[in-house]
């Protein structure tokens, strides 16, 4: 192919963006920076493909690159790109499934049971050196091994949660558009309605896309069904959850805890929840391992590559666009 121009949203180092740096010529912000939007309309003018590092892509965007054949999402996550605006402009989106899986269902877990044990109120207390006494009672959490886990969503990082869960001896509901026959093979999980998982779960993860439908799927009425005892984990999306309930509810310990990994507006928080000690929060770092974070960048290579061949991109959302 004739040497085509990449614009990167974001920086990435160039052991991510070898593979592109090969045969295209790569536009990218100052090392560690991100481009203001103005500057992103101005570098994508002569692109032929764009890598969204967490930016908003929307038509203003393929308005202002009319050479832009595809736009390659830097995650699995694609709710920052306009899919039907790229659509009618004739542009394929990909993303990056499967590689993401591991690390975020790690993540989660490591919430959960920082969540469930206190964790966090446990590490302020001691850098604030008021450990000073012990007792039957102090810092009582909440057992994990043997206890009911709630999947919301059955899909691969969903059955990778449950495929953990199996080591602590947990059982496993889940709910999703349909019943999953493997995700139930793999992991005895018992397909049940949303209001049912989260009354009869201990701990609730969620690991659903964020859609018109599942936006505030989780919010007060769903947060009155949940045990006094239980604890919400989201690494899926933050809008997912209505924040303000959730502080709410925590506040007056409708449930016990939450492990937050995503927020409504990031990378603001709800102040409400920065006052909270039951709820642990990380900002968006579900895929934050090396190895992840590599195969995300060679994974969204490989789908600007093959677009630029004029081939279909093997994770493209849109194979209805037409091809440039």
């Amino acid at each position: 192919m004739d040497e085509a121009t990449v614009v990167l949203s974001r920086w990435l180092p160039d052991s991510f963006t070898d593979t592109l740096a090969e045969k295209c010529r790569i536009v990218r912000p100052a090392e560690n920076e991100a481009f203001s939007r103005e500057e992103l309309l101005a570098a994508v003018g002569a692109c032929d493909a764009i890598l969204a590092v967490g930016d908003r892509i929307d038509e203003a965007v393929f308005a202002a690159a009319p050479r832009c054949r595809v736009v390659a999402n830097f995650g699995v996550g694609y709710n920052n790109i306009d899919v039907a605006a790229a659509t009618s402009h004739g542009i394929w989106v990909t993303n990056t499934p499967d590689v993401v899986t591991d690390a975020t269902a790690d993540l989660a877990w490591a919430l959960l049971l920082a969540a469930a044990r206190r964790l966090g109120e446990c590490d302020r207390l001691v850098r604030a050196g008021q450990w000073d006494s012990w007792g039957p009672l102090f810092m009582l959490g909440r057992d994990v091994s043997g206890a009911m886990l709630g999947i919301v969503g059955g899909g691969r990082i969903g059955l990778a949660m449950a495929k953990r869960a199996l080591g602590f001896n947990m059982d496993i509901l889940y709910t999703a558009n349909s019943p999953k026959p493997d995700f139930e093979k793999a992991v005895g999980g018992r397909f049940v309605p949303l209001p049912t998982l989260l009354r009869e779960s201990d701990f609730v993860s969620l690991h659903v896309p964020l859609t018109e439908q599942t936006r505030h799927l989780i919010g007060a009425p769903e947060l009155a069904m949940m045990k006094k005892t239980a604890v919400l984990v989201n690494t899926a999306r933050g809008p997912v959850v209505d924040e303000k309930a959730l502080v709410d509810a925590l506040e007056a310990r409708a449930i016990a805890a939450a492990g937050l990994d995503v927020f409504e507006r990031e990378p603001q928080v709800e102040p409400g929840l920065l006052k909270l000690d039951n709820v642990v929060l990380a900002p968006h770092v579900g895929s934050a391992t090396l190895e992840c974070r590599t195969g995300i960048a060679r994974m969204a290579c490989r789908n600007i590559l093959a677009a630029l061949r004029n081939d279909l991109p093997p994770n493209c959302l849109n194979p209805e666009a037409r091809k440039r």
